[in-house]
């Protein structure tokens, strides 16, 4: 804080207000997941497993469709203090977060062609510093797509079901300055804070925004989502890097 109170912002490692942090993508890390992905943003790192089972939720048998859905969790050594271990049904917050992972990823699935199997992704948080929710789309997404394709390869469905890439990340006004993918002090001195969901054509998902501690004008949304929009190019383009999607 500086003399008059107000939060003095330097950015980690000396980031431009535009700049991602460093993010990895790492294919593979669980032996018994159908697809798995380590996702890293910066020091936030969540372990993604999706999971293919036969069969469907009992209100959706009869419609020849499959389901996606995800659930989140936050290990208790993720943030800086010990939180409880979670339970189902225990914390709002994880549970509005696993909605917005299985409502992303359902938006680039053909639920039809993938027929009556269940995907879960497991997003698990083993470290905190901001983003989570980002990180957990974008790696989820990864975890889908090789479950997706490994199903494929084993001839158990007959054409990849993802009609598309899907993303997310984290855009605020911090300190008068408008930035993209906070991390946690950034995020805890916000004064708007938005989270982006966008498939790789740029349609979107979900927009999440808050006046955290001020209101927002149109220029500084219009600028917020420009961001947006180009940190969601950027973890697309790094997501067809490692699953040669669409190649």
């Amino acid at each position: 804080m500086g003399a008059s109170g107000a939060y003095e912002l330097v950015r980690a490692n000396g980031r431009a207000d535009d700049q991602l942090r460093p993010v990895t993508l790492t294919r593979d890390v669980m032996k018994n997941a159908d697809g798995s992905c380590l996702v890293e943003f910066g020091d936030t790192r969540v372990l993604c497993a999706a999971t293919v089972e036969e069969g469907v939720p009992a209100w959706r048998k009869g419609q020849h469709a499959g389901w996606v859905t995800a659930e989140y969790a936050m290990l208790p050594a993720a943030t800086n203090t010990r939180g409880r271990r979670e339970y189902r049904g225990r914390k709002g917050r994880s549970m509005e977060i696993e909605r917005l992972v299985g409502r992303s990823l359902r938006a680039v699935c053909d639920l039809g062609r993938l027929g009556e199997y269940t995907v879960t992704c497991d997003c698990d948080v083993i470290q905190a510093d901001g983003g989570t929710r980002t990180a957990s789309v974008t790696g989820a997404w990864v975890a889908l797509h090789d479950a997706l394709r490994s199903y494929m390869e084993a001839g158990r469905i007959s054409r990849l079901p993802l009609t598309g890439q899907v993303a997310a990340i984290s855009m605020g006004l911090v300190g008068g300055r408008l930035l993209l993918d906070l991390d946690y002090p950034e995020d805890s001195h916000a004064q708007v804070d938005m989270n982006l969901v966008a498939t790789g054509d740029g349609g979107i998902v979900e927009l999440q925004g808050t006046g955290e501690r001020s209101t927002m004008d149109r220029d500084q949304l219009n600028g917020l989502l420009d961001l947006g929009q180009a940190g969601i190019a950027r973890l697309v383009e790094l997501q067809r890097k490692v699953t040669n999607f669409g190649a």
